[in-house]
């Protein structure tokens, strides 16, 4: 057996500006796992800086190659792998990675693709698009080419004191079109009454809108204002999505596989949601065509019953990794039926995105 990493910088077609800041590239870590005549895949969601989360992908590195690499010679199933790992505190996005190279190994030595191996599946997944910040004519033109090619979700970056102008322009010009709004933890308890003010915009939901660690904040702001909670960074591990809905923190979740650990843990969060008849949808963090595979498998979950941020390949770079990008099609993108998560590396593409590579484990 075999592990190797790759950390790369893809360009993106356009920057992408959320209230963390704007981003203009994509720098991913990918590992690579050879056994038995089977090469899996999987992509690491965290970045150069611990803007977003505090893991970045030196830390990911550090925590897979010098501690995680223990608890995979074996190859077990992804479940034991977690249950392993409990120990190892905190260190999300490093587990989720090596947790879905482990579900692509498995599932290609069943042959059988990645999204039937995760439970009853549509064989689709619901696509939503996310729309960063910018100029109001521009974010306008936006929404207008998302509607066009059929998303089934539009859901806009917004920050304190753009809000209002941000989500009044698009109301008044896309009145019945279904919206939601995505702070990114932008927002204070006491701005409570600002938040009231976007009710009128009858959102889906507003995502996020205070402290990333504020489940109890969350609670008393749902009280106050009539438009549905959507919580995100808050959500990181099945522990904290039951501890949400018992409070009355939300009614929808944003279930990012690479933020909570993996696939594993993304399925027990949607059950969650489901026993507390809450909602749950599946959101991405820029992934390549490797790390956008697994989301689309989850998406197709039949316990997944939101559009989430689910875009093509070609949404977000001009030559992806993959030979087989994803395509949507009436709002619809289906899952790869190849077996495992279904990518096909596209060598040339990976070799010029390459910043470094290297071994991590070999037995």
């Amino acid at each position: 057996m075999e592990v190797r990493f790759r950390r790369i910088r893809i360009p993106l077609l356009s920057p992408f500006t959320t209230s963390f800041g704007t981003q203009e590239n994509r720098e991913a870590l990918l590992l690579f796992l050879s056994a038995d005549g089977i090469e899996a895949y999987s992509e690491c969601v965290a970045d150069s800086e611990p803007y977003y989360s505090y893991e970045d992908n030196e830390t990911a590195l550090h925590i897979i190659g010098d501690i995680l690499y223990a608890y995979i010679e074996d190859l077990p199933a992804p479940e034991v792998f977690l249950r392993r790992t409990a120990k190892v505190k905190g260190h999300n996005m490093a587990k989720a990675a090596v947790e879905m190279l482990l579900w692509d190994y498995h599932a290609k030595k069943n042959r059988k693709p990645l999204h039937s191996m995760l439970g009853e599946s549509r064989g689709y997944a619901m696509a939503g698009i996310s729309i960063g910040m910018s100029k109001i004519d521009s974010m306008l033109k936006s929404v207008e080419d998302a509607l066009e090619k059929g998303y089934r979700r539009i859901k806009v970056k917004i920050s304190r004191g753009r809000e209002f102008e941000i989500l009044k322009a698009i109301r008044d010009r896309f009145p019945d079109i279904p919206l939601s709004a995505d702070a990114n933890s932008d927002y204070t308890i006491k701005d409570i009454e600002l938040l009231e003010r976007l009710d009128r915009f009858n959102l889906l939901y507003i995502e996020q809108p205070l402290e990333h660690d504020d489940i109890v904040r969350h609670a008393e702001l749902a009280k106050r204002i009539s438009t549905p909670i959507c919580l995100d960074e808050s959500i990181t591990d099945a522990r904290k999505a039951e501890l949400a809905f018992e409070l009355g923190a939300c009614k929808i979740v944003n279930i990012k596989p690479g933020r909570v650990s993996g696939l594993s843990t993304s399925l027990e969060i949607a059950s969650i949601a489901r026993k507390y008849g809450g909602h749950c949808w599946v959101g991405g963090m820029l992934e390549t065509g490797i790390g956008r595979s697994f989301n689309i498998a989850l998406a197709s979950n039949a316990l997944i019953d939101y559009p989430g941020d689910t875009s093509p390949n070609s949404r977000y770079f001009a030559k992806d990794i993959v030979s087989n990008p994803f395509e949507m099609n009436e709002g619809m993108i289906r899952c790869n039926e190849h077996p495992g998560c279904g990518a096909i590396v596209d060598r040339e593409a990976l070799e010029m995105y390459t910043l470094q590579s290297g071994l991590l484990l070999m037995r």
